[in-house]
C-alpha cells in the first residue's frame, strides 16, 4: 500500500509491513542515485508499477511520437503534464530542434512523484535534453504562469488515461491546464478520445456479479444474503472493473455491436459531467450479464489512433464503416497498463432478443462513466447503497463457487468436531468463516480481528446474526490486553482462509500475516487449540509467458531516445547495458497474462507449519523442476501457496496459475530458457520469516 504526501520540499510514502499491518512512513530520498537493497526503498516500489510495460508498447509509442511531429510543425511552448520518464517532452523538443533559433527552452515538463521525476532527469541527461527541457517537481494544478513556466503553452502533450479513461483525474486536468496554462485553441496530443462499449453475455461475469443468487441456491445452509433482507455484501456495481477481456473471449457471447458513448476533446475545455441516451439493437438472443468499454484516442487532427478494444474487434463483420477506425493500433499487442473495462448488468442480467432496441442510459462524472438500463437506475442505485462489505470481483465469484464453499465448510465442522462454546479468533478478514463458525458451532464467541473491514466487518455480522457474541478489538494491543485478564478463557479455535481485504493486490506469502497472529498469542492459546489452515506449501511450476515478459524487458531505445536508465529502477528482464537486473516478483492473474503454459509439473519448495510460532528465522529449501514440454522457452516461474485446511492434509485449497480467484507470484527469468523433455532446473527459495520476503 503506498501512498505520497509532500511535506517541506520532502516526499514520503506510507508503506505497510505485510506481516503485521502496521504502517510507517519513510523518507523518499537517493533517487537516481541509489544503490542500496533496502526493500522498501521507493526505487524497488517501482519495479512492481505499470511503467515498464507502458514503455515497452511499441504501438503507444510510435502512435505518440508520430502525432507528436504532426503537431509541433513550428516554435512553440510545450507543456507536458504528468512526464514520467520525459518520453513525449524530448519527443516535442527533438520535433522542434530544427525549427526554432531560440535559445530559450521551450518545452516544460511536470512530474508530481518524486522518484519517477528523479528517474526523467537521468534519462533526460543521458540523452543530452537537460538543458532544453525544464522539468518541475508539481502537480500541474500547482503550476503558475509567470512563476513555473513563464507564459501559457501553446501545445499539451499528456498521456493521463486508466483503463476507464477519467479515473487519473483527467476532467479536472484538462478544466485546469485550460483555465490556467494553455492559449485559447492550444494544440493537443491526444486530440480526441472516444468511449466505446458492447453487450455481452458470460457465464463468468455473472458470477462475478450474482453472490444473491448463487448464495440463494447454494444447498449448504450458509446464508450471506439471508432470504427476505436486502443485499448486505456483494461488488458495487455502479463502478467499472478493469479486466483482460480477450481472456474470456471464448466464453462470451456478444450481443450487440461495438456503439460509440461519449467524445471528449482535448483541445478544449470539457465538462465535469454529460449523460446520453443509447438505442443499442441488439444481434443476438441471450442475457447481457455485462457491457464491455474500451476506448479510442485520436492523437492528431490527422487520424493517428491507439485503441484499447479487444482483440475480437478485429473479427467483426457487423461493425459499421463508421467505425473503421477501431480496427486501429493498439489492441493487438498484450500489455497491461490499459485493459477492457466491465459493468456489471444488475442482478442475473437483462434477457434480450435479436433485433430488440435496448435502451442505455450513459452518464459521466469528472473521474468515472457509469451505465443504467431502462427502468434499473433506482434500484442499482439502492443496491449500492444498502451493501455494507464491497467485494472485488473475484472475491465474489469465490464466495458464490459451491466447491470453495464446501471445502471451507467441511473444514469448519471438522475443526468444531467435539467443541461446545468454543472461543474463536478470526485472524484475517474472512467474513465466510466467521459466518461458517456462527452457523455449525454450538454457542460460540467470536474474536473477529478484520484488520482491512474494521467495525463494518462486525456490523455485517451482528446483520446477518444479531445473537452472535461478540468481542472486536479495535487495535491489536486491545486485543492482548483483553486476553490477559485473569478471567479470559484461552482461545480454542484460531481460524483464517487467510484472505486481508486490503492485500487483493499482494503476493500470495503475504497472507502468511494471520501466522503472525498466531504467533502473537500464542500463550492465549489453549493446550488443545486448532489452527486452520494447519499448513501451508509453498509451490512453484515453469511457464511459457511470453506476453508478460515481452512487456517487462528492458527498454534501451524507444523512438530514438535511450531509456537503459531505467532498467534497474523497473526491475527489467533481458540485456542491458548495464548488466543482469534484479527481476522482482510480480503479483499478475496468471489467467490474464496473455498467451500462457504450463511447461513443468508442481514442485513443492518450502512449507509452513502453523501449529507453531513463527521464529523471525530465515529458512531455505530447493526442488527439482522436471520439464514437461520440449522445444519451447520457459519465461520464468509461477509461485504460490497451497492451504492445507485440516492436520491429516485431505482438504487442499490451491491458489495455483489454474486459479482465477487469486493472484499468484511471477518471477521472469532475465533470459527464456529453451527447454526439452526430460531435462529439468533447481530452484532454490528463501523466506525471511521477519518480513515475509521471500
Amino acid at each position: 500500500q503506498v501512498m505520497a504526501a509532500e511535506a517541506g520540499g520532502r516526499m514520503f510514502q506510507l508503506w505497510t509491513d505485510p506481516l503485521t499491518g502496521n504502517s510507517e512512513w519513510i523518507v523518499v530520498e537517493g533517487g537516481e542515485d541509489y544503490d542500496g537493497d533496502d526493500i522498501n526503498h521507493p526505487k524497488l516500489l517501482l519495479a512492481t508499477t505499470s511503467y515498464l510495460d507502458m514503455l515497452n508498447d511499441t504501438c503507444r509509442n510510435n502512435a505518440f511520437r508520430r502525432a507528436i511531429e504532426n503537431t509541433v510543425t513550428g516554435p512553440c511552448r510545450v507543456l507536458d503534464i504528468g512526464a514520467g520518464t520525459g518520453l513525449l517532452s524530448m519527443m516535442a523538443a527533438r520535433a522542434m530542434g530544427h525549427l526554432s533559433d531560440s535559445k530559450e527552452v521551450m518545452v516544460t515538463a511536470c512530474e508530481s512523484y518524486l522518484p519517477m521525476f528523479k528517474l526523467m532527469r537521468s534519462v533526460l541527461r543521458a540523452n543530452c535534453f537537460d538543458r532544453k527541457i525544464k522539468i518541475i517537481n508539481k502537480r500541474s494544478d500547482e503550476l503558475e504562469v509567470g512563476l513555473d513556466i513563464s507564459s501559457r503553452a501553446d501545445v499539451l502533450v499528456s498521456e493521463i488515461l486508466d483503463s476507464e479513461l477519467l479515473g487519473e483525474g483527467l476532467i479536472p486536468t484538462l478544466q485546469h491546464a485550460h483555465d490556467k496554462l494553455l492559449v485559447k485553441n492550444p494544440r493537443t496530443v491526444p486530440y480526441r478520445a472516444t468511449t466505446f462499449a458492447q453487450l455481452v453475455e458470460c457465464k463468468y461475469l455473472w458470477e462475478v456479479n450474482d453472490l444473491v443468487q448463487r448464495d440463494t441456491e447454494a444447498s449448504d445452509g450458509v446464508r450471506l444474503t439471508p432470504t427476505g433482507m436486502p443485499a448486505r455484501i456483494g461488488i458495487k456495481r455502479r463502478q467499472q472493473h478493469a479486466l483482460h477481456c480477450n481472456a474470456l473471449k471464448d466464453e462470451i457471447k456478444l450481443l450487440s455491436a461495438p456503439f460509440e458513448v461519449f467524445e471528449f476533446d482535448f483541445w478544449r475545455r470539457p465538462d465535469s459531467s454529460r449523460e446520453t441516451k443509447l438505442h443499442v439493437k441488439i444481434i443476438n438472443d441471450g442475457t447481457v450479464h455485462a457491457i464491455i468499454s474500451w476506448w479510442l484516442l485520436h492523437l492528431d487532427a490527422e487520424g493517428t489512433i491507439y485503441c484499447t478494444g479487444p482483440a475480437w474487434l478485429h473479427s467483426l463483420s457487423d461493425v459499421e464503416e463508421s467505425k473503421s477506425s477501431l480496427h486501429g493500433h493498439g489492441h493487438g499487442q498484450w500489455c497491461d497498463h490499459w485493459k477492457q473495462t466491465v459493468w456489471f448488468a444488475p442482478d442475473s442480467g437483462v434477457p434480450v432478443r435479436k433485433d430488440d432496441r435496448v435502451l442505455l442510459l450513459a452518464t459521466h462524472t469528472e473521474t468515472a462513466i457509469s451505465y443504467e438500463f431502462e427502468n434499473s437506475s433506482t434500484e442499482s442505485t439502492d443496491q449500492d447503497n444498502e451493501i455494507q462489505i464491497a467485494l472485488t470481483p473475484e472475491r465474489s465469484a469465490l464466495y458464490g463457487d459451491s466447491g470453495w464453499r464446501s471445502l471451507m465448510i467441511n473444514a469448519t465442522k471438522k475443526i468444531l468436531h467435539d467443541r461446545a462454546n468454543p472461543l474463536c479468533l478470526v485472524a484475517d478478514d474472512s467474513i465466510f468463516l466467521a459466518i461458517c463458525i456462527s452457523h455449525f458451532s454450538k454457542n460460540p464467541s467470536l474474536i473477529p480481528l478484520f484488520p482491512g473491514l474494521g467495525k463494518k466487518g462486525v456490523h455485517y455480522l451482528q446483520t446477518v446474526d444479531n445473537t452472535l457474541r461478540i468481542d472486536f478489538p479495535k487495535r491489536q494491543k486491545d486485543l492482548l490486553l483483553s486476553l490477559q485478564g485473569s478471567d479470559h478463557k484461552k482461545i480454542d479455535l484460531l481460524v483464517a482462509e487467510p484472505f486481508y481485504d486490503a492485500n487483493s493486490d499482494a503476493l500470495p506469502w503475504k497472507n502468511l500475516r494471520f501466522w503472525k497472529v498466531r504467533t502473537m498469542v500464542d500463550e492465549f492459546l489453549s493446550d488443545d487449540v486448532k489452527v486452520m489452515p494447519c499448513r501451508g506449501l509453498l509451490r512453484a511450476c515453469a511457464m511459457y509467458l511470453p506476453d508478460l515478459w515481452r512487456s517487462r524487458r528492458c527498454v534501451n531505445e524507444i523512438e530514438g531516445f535511450d531509456h537503459s536508465a531505467v532498467n534497474n529502477t523497473f526491475g527489467a528482464c533481458g540485456d542491458s547495458p548495464l548488466g543482469n537486473v534484479a527481476t522482482p516478483f510480480l503479483a499478475c492473474s496468471v489467467w490474464q497474462c496473455g498467451e500462457t503454459k504450463v511447461l513443468s509439473g508442481t514442485v513443492t519448495v518450502l512449507e509452513f507449519d502453523f501449529s507453531k510460532p513463527m521464529t523471525n528465522a530465515t529458512r531455505s529449501g530447493r526442488a527439482q523442476v522436471p520439464f514437461t514440454e520440449s522445444g519451447i522457452c520457459c519465461h520464468g516461474f509461477v509461485v504460490w501457496v497451497d492451504w492445507l485446511m485440516d492436520i491429516d492434509g485431505t482438504m487442499l485449497l490451491s491458489t495455483g496459475p489454474d486459479k482465477r480467484e487469486w493472484k499468484q507470484g511471477v518471477k521472469l527469468l532475465n533470459q527464456p530458457l529453451h527447454v526439452e523433455l526430460r531435462n529439468s532446473v533447481e530452484i532454490e527459495a528463501t523466506f525471511d520469516e521477519s518480513n515475509a520476503e521471500l
